[in-house]
């Protein structure tokens, strides 16, 4: 990477908003899993560490959702911690029956809230 390019993603990691960074971590899950699903060949280590990135991100929402210093209406939290759970059993369910037509609600879920978040939904 470029001196630039480094300045660049320091600046804007500093500069971009919490919507929007969890916007771009939804994204880059979502292309992992869409290289998954456009380069299936079985399982392998590359659907593993696409699933682990996903798994993590949504680890990370569902406690942000259950933590009680969170301003977001109890709904709202609810919601994310629905949809987390939901992640949470495709993941498992892909991992113990890999297909990859499965990833697709992984992809969809990851793209759409990543629009909301960015306000292009």
């Amino acid at each position: 990477m470029s001196n630039a390019a480094q300045a660049y993603a320091r600046t804007s990691a500093t500069t971009a908003s919490p919507r929007e960074i969890e916007a771009q971590a939804l994204l880059k899950a979502a292309r992992q899993l869409q290289e998954v699903q456009a380069n299936w060949t079985g399982p392998g280590k590359e659907m593993e560490q696409a699933l682990l990135f996903n798994r993590r991100l949504w680890s990370i929402f569902m406690s942000a959702a259950e933590g009680n210093d969170n301003p977001q209406p109890l709904e709202i939290r609810q919601n994310i911690a629905n949809i987390a759970v939901f992640v949470m059993k495709q993941t498992v369910e892909m991992q113990m029956n890999p297909d990859p037509a499965k990833l697709k609600s992984l992809i969809d879920i990851n793209c759409n809230l990543a629009a909301g978040l960015s306000g292009r939904a």
